[in-house]
């Protein structure tokens, strides 16, 4: 059974070790790489889950970490799922859906009016969840990647109707 559980900052170890499997399991689907983080002390992990208003989840099975997620506000109303993963053990069991069901839940509850994402262009797998998941593309330019080149894909759901009520 795959539960989900709120990190908190003392969980830093927690997040560091998942947050690790995920940039070297799949290190295509993330602008972050293993060796920016790989090195970091327990300094760097604590203030990644001190980051004001973030909400980090993790899902474990067996007590095993399996998947992540984060959220953290975006600074215009909205919010921003990060950092998604599911590992290969885990995968096509829901773990991804339940993942961001919880940063939206989090999102809603923050008051916010969309929740944005960005993807890596080719990581159909990705879009395919989020889409899933109600979220749209939009024509909003991602950041650039390394290449110089190729933008990452934004995504966004409305979290309510565009008169102020829920969506």
């Amino acid at each position: 059974m795959v539960s989900l559980r709120v990190l908190t900052v003392d969980d830093w170890p927690l997040w560091r070790d998942v947050r690790l499997a995920a940039l070297a399991e799949a290190p295509e689907a993330f602008t972050a790489r293993l060796a920016d983080w790989g090195r970091g002390g327990e300094e760097q992990w604590r203030a990644r889950l001190e980051m004001p208003g973030a909400h980090h989840v993790v899902a474990l099975l067996d007590g095993r970490a399996v998947g992540v997620a984060r959220g953290i506000p975006d600074g215009r109303g909205g919010c921003e799922l990060r950092s998604v993963w599911v590992g290969p053990e885990a995968r096509g069991h829901g773990v991804g859906d339940r993942l961001i069901e919880a940063v939206e839940t989090w999102a809603r509850q923050s008051g916010a009016g969309v929740l944005r994402l960005a993807v890596i262009p080719g990581n159909e797998p990705a879009v395919a969840l989020y889409r899933r998941n109600g979220f749209v593309p939009t024509p909003e330019p991602g950041a650039l990647l390394s290449d110089g080149v190729t933008r990452e894909r934004v995504m966004v759901k409305a979290l309510r109707e565009p008169d102020g009520g829920r969506a």
